[in-house]
């Protein structure tokens, strides 16, 4: 379910990285945005 403060996210990627994503999804029962937001969260941050 979408919140209001959700923002959408348009991303382009060569072919064989969209494969690579799919595949991955498809063997972890998990959702492209489910997986993105995961990396998203665990980019190392310095505080300044």
């Amino acid at each position: 379910m979408a919140r209001i403060s959700d923002k959408v996210l348009t991303v382009r990627v060569p072919d064989i990285e969209m494969e690579m994503l799919d595949r991955y999804c498809a063997q972890t029962k998990r959702t492209k945005t489910d997986v993105i937001r995961e990396l998203i969260r665990g980019l190392p941050i310095k505080d300044k």
